[in-house]
């Protein structure tokens, strides 16, 4: 560990702690990046998980928050080496008769699809994609005053509702369906207020920016924020557990890349009563269980949607999909699980040997979960593509214990760092007129557990290190 003193550490590279410590070195301070693990990147890590030549996305793998991320637009990356690219469709929602939806990058092109819920989906989601250039900083920030409180009023009408209010709004299995995959990223019952803020967001982003793949892996991204940083006179120290804030040198803020849990294990006896009860009540939601596959070719799906669409998600009806995820909520495990697939190597040749292909996907689980749901994820996707288990070369699995022995932020498998319901929206992991400062000055925390929550967009870090320079500098 440096013996040098620094303006600020992080403790934590994923995109927000990295996002954070550019913010801060751009600003012009002396900043170090401490991680625990021998490579960077948190949920941004790319491993040969299966067989050689076959590169898997560890955590992360589908990317439309980061190309919608205000911190992200204003960074030169295609300079330190990322490259992003692109399917024909952004994602593709099967049904048991062999048909399926999609979200095109037309708007027009999806609602047409839709049939007579077409004039529906252009109310809800085409609204939206008109309001997002001027509220994108508003959603992905902390409770404020919006700058344009109109179109703040009209998203949030619909964003705050359940997802199952919204889909009342359709009429076809097919746009309920494809509306129930997009929200089911929320991670929790679709009954629940603002679970269809996340189903909003990701299709109107998805017909501004896209769903990109960031060409060699999720580990790309880490890789080209780390270069820039670095080019600009930060340091990064890996192979630095920090089980107290006593290991780190000398700083007049410390921001911590770290959920509730952690922080009150490294840097607990530093805060108040009060605050330390507070995160103890942090609350964490459903875990996952995953799995990566080596393939001998492509997955054979029934619709031809699927087999252009870069993410697939495998739940059918939307009363399907509801039913699944409130069973895992309630502690138990459904037996047609909503499944969220991704197959990177369709459009990036570099992610298996030729000819070759490789699939990631995972389902949701209890917190905590020992399960293997290896046979019902598989189940899901040979429904919708017959002869995909004849396909499989190599697999790799990750339970709940797995997942956060991997990335300790994904405390029992929650991969958004504490659920995203309304009670944790704004309020997460506190409620404070900041949600980044601790009550310890000068201590932070620019984790998912900040708003605006959970995805590889950056901005938890970035509004940290912005209460950071209001703060301290």
């Amino acid at each position: 560990m440096s013996k040098k003193d620094f303006d600020a550490v992080v403790v934590g590279s994923g995109p927000n702690g990295l996002s954070a410590a550019i913010t801060l070195q751009k600003f012009g301070l002396s900043v170090l990046v401490v991680e625990g693990k021998e490579t960077i990147g948190g949920g941004m890590r790319t491993a040969e998980l299966t067989l050689p030549g076959f590169k898997h996305d560890v955590c992360s793998a589908i990317h439309p928050m980061a190309i919608a991320s205000p911190f992200f637009a204003d960074l030169p990356l295609n300079e330190h080496g990322l490259e992003l690219v692109y399917a024909p469709i952004e994602a593709a929602h099967p049904f048991d008769d062999g048909t399926a939806a999609a979200l095109y990058r037309s708007v027009e092109k999806t609602a047409k699809s839709l049939g007579q819920d077409e004039e529906a989906y252009k109310k809800l989601i085409g609204s939206a994609v008109e309001s997002w250039p001027k509220i994108v900083k508003d959603v992905l920030g902390p409770l404020t005053f919006p700058k344009h409180p109109v179109l703040m009023a009209q998203f949030g009408l619909d964003a705050m509702q359940p997802a199952s209010w919204v889909a009342k709004k359709f009429q076809t299995e097919k746009a309920k369906g494809l509306w129930g995959g997009m929200t089911a990223h929320s991670i929790q019952p679709l009954t629940n207020w603002s679970s269809a803020a996340i189903g909003i967001v990701l299709s109107a982003v998805g017909h501004l920016h896209g769903w990109p793949i960031p060409k060699g892996g999720s580990q790309s991204i880490a890789n080209a924020l780390a270069s820039y940083f670095i080019s600009m006179g930060g340091e990064i120290e890996t192979n630095h557990w920090i089980k107290s804030i006593d290991q780190l040198p000398s700083s007049t803020a410390v921001l911590f890349d770290v959920t509730p849990k952690q922080l009150l294990a490294i840097a607990g006896q530093k805060f108040s009563g009060l605050y330390k009860w507070q995160l103890e009540k942090y609350r964490y939601g459903m875990g996952v269980f995953k799995i990566d596959w080596a393939l001998s070719e492509p997955i054979p799906f029934t619709a031809p949607e699927c087999r252009e669409a870069g993410t697939v998600h495998l739940g059918n009806t939307f009363n399907e999909i509801a039913n699944g995820e409130q069973t895992s909520s309630d502690g138990s495990h459904a037996e047609k699980p909503f499944v969220l697939l991704s197959q990177q190597s369709l459009f990036d040749s570099s992610r298996a040997p030729k000819g070759k292909h490789t699939a990631w996907a995972y389902c949701h689980v209890p917190n905590g979960s020992k399960v293997d749901m290896t046979a019902a994820i598989e189940n899901q996707v040979e429904r919708f593509a017959p002869g995909f288990k004849d396909i499989i070369l190599a697999k790799n699995t990750m339970n709940t214990s797995e997942v956060e022995a991997y990335n300790p932020n994904y405390i029992g498998g929650d991969i958004n760092g504490g659920i995203i319901d309304i009670g944790q929206l704004f309020t997460r992991p506190a409620l404070r007129t900041s949600p980044y400062r601790t009550s310890a000055k000068g201590i932070y925390i620019c984790s998912s557990s900040t708003p605006p929550g959970g995805g590889v967009h950056g901005m938890c870090g970035y509004h940290a290190a912005k209460a950071v320079l209001k703060d301290l500098f």
